[in-house]
């Protein structure tokens, strides 16, 4: 939230959650006000200050909530075309908590931001209660929503991976989880959504990775899961990798024996990879590499799910992760020289941490941010994403100045891409869930400075809710970011957020 405002007997806390674009109902404020009779609320007054376009607003209502018994009832007014509801709604004595809810015209634009709140109440005596006012700067923001739970025969999406073709094609990965939102093992597909517009609008979901009933296991000991997606932007041949799991029912393949040392299918679970030579229109047949790239004595050894990233020589980089001979985890890179006929793998660069990102820094180095599981216990200065740097391609690695403290983390994974803005500078943008405690406020930072300092007028609070917290990050176009996250308002969406709202020239 970004506060809670009171004055008169009035207080509005405004939530910053993704407001859909498709003319679904979302709700943008939530109001109480104590009143010592009965009364009629004749109108509530509104605002769009922190608005994009208000022509964008289709529809607003405002709904009573009532407590009876164990639940939450609710009335709702009429909606309507206008900035001051007509609601002629009575209210007994007491206090009373609303919402305030609205219906976007569908295909609003993406870039667009809603900053409607409540202003005042009128009763029909004449007597108005009013809220102070809040800043517009985190205003709700537009999206598309991709996955609703339950939506196209799936209980859940999950694990987001984000890239944009040769072609300009938009591709968004993730895990189609059809019978629960758990991870493996379990019933489960890598999916995907392509988008031909910059993300306006998305072609239905598909599964491009699915291992069936291989060996005559069912399908739910066959999953797949945290694809990494990975564009050659040379040759246009685009890499979704992920990690399968075969057989080993109730099984987790970062805990104990979900996945042990040795290379085979009912050893360990395998790096699998698919490609497209289409820009995403058709896949090939999955290419097993694990025994290319795992050592036997690992436990594990599987892509770190979000995006990889080409080199200015054509060199691909993935970030990948796994578990060590004790069974510890650790993160690391593959790289390939040859267009993805060979990877070889890094060192790694840090132990017990997981989920990783990989940039370009733009001076010759390589900046990895990694998902560090020591913030489970550690809130304190020094929480935040392990941070290391490389030179000459994960073979040896240093400590990042921005290390444990500069980018806090709640233990969850997040995405960093790089971008050469118009003057020759590169920027740095960085999306998690800003938060210690738990997977909440997610918020996409910029750094002007190779990732020393994240200042806060560069932070762009898109989600305060509480959700997965998965995101991942993309050029929609030079001047437009494009992030796939898991929200708190649905599994997975898209957003496409003005890369001026996050750097202002």
């Amino acid at each position: 939230m970004l506060g809670v405002h009171a004055h008169a007997g009035i207080e509005v806390s405004r939530s910053v959650v993704p407001i859909f674009n498709d003319g679904t109902e979302s709700r943008v404020a939530e109001f109480t006000f104590e009143i010592d009779r009965l009364r009629v609320v004749k109108s509530v007054h509104l605002s769009g200050e922190g608005s994009t376009d208000f022509a964008d607003l289709a529809e607003v209502g405002m709904r009573h909530l009532r407590k009876e018994g164990d639940r939450w009832m609710t009335e709702t007014t009429k909606f309507q075309e206008a900035t001051e509801l007509d609601v002629r709604m009575e209210f007994p004595a007491g206090s009373h908590r609303c919402e305030l809810v609205v219906k976007t015209r569908p295909g609003a634009d993406l870039t667009h931001r809603l900053g409607l709140r409540v202003e005042a109440i009128e009763f029909v005596d004449g007597e108005t209660m009013r809220a102070e006012k809040a800043s517009g700067r985190h205003a709700p923001r537009f999206a598309y929503r991709i996955h609703r739970k339950g939506d196209h025969g799936c209980d859940t999406f999950r694990i987001p991976g984000l890239a944009r073709a040769k072609d300009g094609s938009l591709l968004a990965v993730y895990d189609m989880r059809y019978e629960s939102s758990h991870d493996l093992q379990g019933h489960m597909d890598i999916g995907l959504s392509r988008s031909t517009d910059g993300g306006k609008t998305w072609f239905a979901p598909r599964p491009i990775l699915d291992m069936g009933e291989h060996g005559g296991k069912p399908q739910r000991e066959n999953g797949c899961s945290d694809a990494n997606i990975l564009v050659d932007s040379q040759s246009g041949r685009v890499f979704v990798s992920a990690v399968w799991t075969h057989g080993r029912p109730g099984t987790h393949q970062w805990r104990g024996r979900g996945s042990e040392p040795g290379l085979g299918i009912h050893e360990t679970s395998q790096f699998v990879c698919v490609h497209s030579d289409d820009h995403g229109v058709t896949w090939s047949e999955p290419v097993n590499l694990t025994s290319q790239l795992k050592r036997p004595e690992w436990w594990l050894f599987a892509p770190a799910p979000g995006n990889g990233i080409t080199l200015g020589d054509g060199t691909l980089v993935t970030p990948t992760q796994g578990r060590d001979e004790s069974g510890l985890p650790f993160s690391n890179l593959i790289v390939s020289k040859d267009h993805g006929k060979s990877w070889t793998v890094s060192a790694p660069a840090r132990s017990d941490t997981t989920e990783c990102a990989v940039a370009d820094a733009g001076d010759g180095s390589l900046i990895f941010s990694m998902r560090d599981n020591r913030n489970r216990e550690n809130k304190g200065d020094t929480n935040g994403r392990a941070v290391s740097v490389t030179r000459d391609l994960g073979a040896t690695w240093a400590i990042h100045p921005a290390d444990h403290g500069a980018l806090p983390e709640p233990v969850c994974m997040a995405s960093l891409i790089s971008h050469r803005l118009p003057d020759g500078r590169t920027v740095l943008l960085f999306s998690n869930p800003r938060d210690k405690q738990q997977r909440r406020n997610l918020t996409i930072q910029a750094s002007l400075d190779g990732g020393k300092t994240w200042p806060k007028e560069h932070h762009v609070l898109l989600d305060d809710g509480t959700g997965y917290g998965y995101s991942s990050l993309a050029m929609a176009d030079d001047s437009t970011v494009g992030i796939l996250f898991e929200s708190s308002v649905a599994d997975m969406i898209f957003l496409r957020v003005p890369l001026a709202d996050i750097v202002q020239p």
